[in-house]
């Protein structure tokens, strides 16, 4: 391991993640939660795309929004906890430079992705209450089919940069990560050059999405609370707001974590390394975990479709 600290090169050919450091004698306990959490995202989403996909009712743009969010969560997960949980099991810490650059890939693009579904499915939450006429004529299969499209371009695009980026640099210093997975800072802070251009476009790429997205949600929940305000009775507000908890919720389990890990990376200078890797843990985990549970919960048709599975497999 010394030799890996000293030696240079500009183009390693491995990386060695450290998983938690500091935290190395919990790592096998640590493994429990993390393993209980990747197990119910992958129960979790699995069960809502079977769900909707056997039910014709559910053939309908909000649930085909939640698929689109499922899958991107078994991915987002997929991207780093098998290779978390191989670290804290067995030690297996190597990774491979080209390796590394794609896992970087896939877990910003798909962050992208799941912030952008969540755009789509306020825009779903605003047409179905404020026009809620229009809603089948709005959302067709088409115009969802050309939402999720855009969203995926948009993902696949704005990542594009990090592993580019994170391969112009030369890294003379180190090939140890203290981190459980290839994040983007995590990566470039080992090149012995001038890395201004990755940190900057890293936080415009959080700052700007997070301000774009989170202003159209914004937007479109003050219409639709416009709306709800508009309504005759107590009850039927109540009712109305209550097929909007559950994405907000998803909201919130998103973009909190994230923030506030992104700028605790680049500011929190002082703020121990194992508390930073557990933050970014949970926005790594606990949205695919979450989401499933919330929607599954919160929404009547999910719900009683669930139940009717499990109770026609029982009689």
């Amino acid at each position: 391991m010394s030799d890996l600290n000293t030696t240079d090169f500009s183009n390693p050919s491995t990386f060695i993640l450290l998983g938690i450091p500091g935290l190395e004698a919990a790592h096998i306990w640590i493994s429990i939660p993390f393993c209980a959490m990747y197990t119910i995202a992958m129960l979790g989403n699995f069960t809502i795309l079977f769900i909707v996909k056997r039910e014709p009712s559910l053939h309908e743009p909000m649930y085909y929004f939640l698929c689109m969010l499922a899958i991107t969560d078994l991915v987002m997960s997929t991207s780093t906890l098998p290779k978390m949980l191989s670290i804290f099991w067995f030690n297996s810490r190597e990774i491979s430079f080209s390796a590394c650059l794609t896992q970087m890939y896939f877990v910003h693009c798909f962050s992208v992705m799941e912030s952008g579904i969540l755009v789509a499915l306020a825009f779903d939450r605003y047409v179905a209450i404020c026009n809620p006429l229009r809603y089948s004529k709005t959302l067709k299969n088409s115009v969802v089919a050309k939402i999720g499209l855009a969203v995926m371009l948009r993902s696949g695009i704005l990542a594009l940069p990090y592993p580019f980026l994170a391969r112009r640099w030369a890294y003379c210093r180190t090939n140890i990560i203290p981190h459980f997975y290839c994040g983007h800072i995590a990566v470039v802070k080992l090149a012995c050059t001038d890395i201004s251009i990755s940190s900057y476009y890293g936080l415009f790429h959080v700052l700007s999405l997070i301000g774009v997205d989170v202003f159209f949600i914004a937007v479109s929940y003050i219409q639709i609370l416009r709306a709800i305000f508009r309504l005759p009775t107590k009850g039927a507000r109540l009712k109305t707001f209550g097929t909007c908890i559950s994405h907000l919720c998803a909201i919130s389990a998103l973009y909190i974590p994230d923030l506030f890990s992104s700028l605790i990376q680049r500011f929190g200078h002082n703020v121990p390394l194992h508390f930073l890797i557990l933050i970014t843990s949970v926005y790594q985990l606990v949205p695919p975990m979450i989401h499933p549970i919330i929607y599954g919960v919160r929404t009547k048709q999910i719900r009683g479709r669930l139940l009717q599975l499990f109770t026609n497999k029982g009689t």
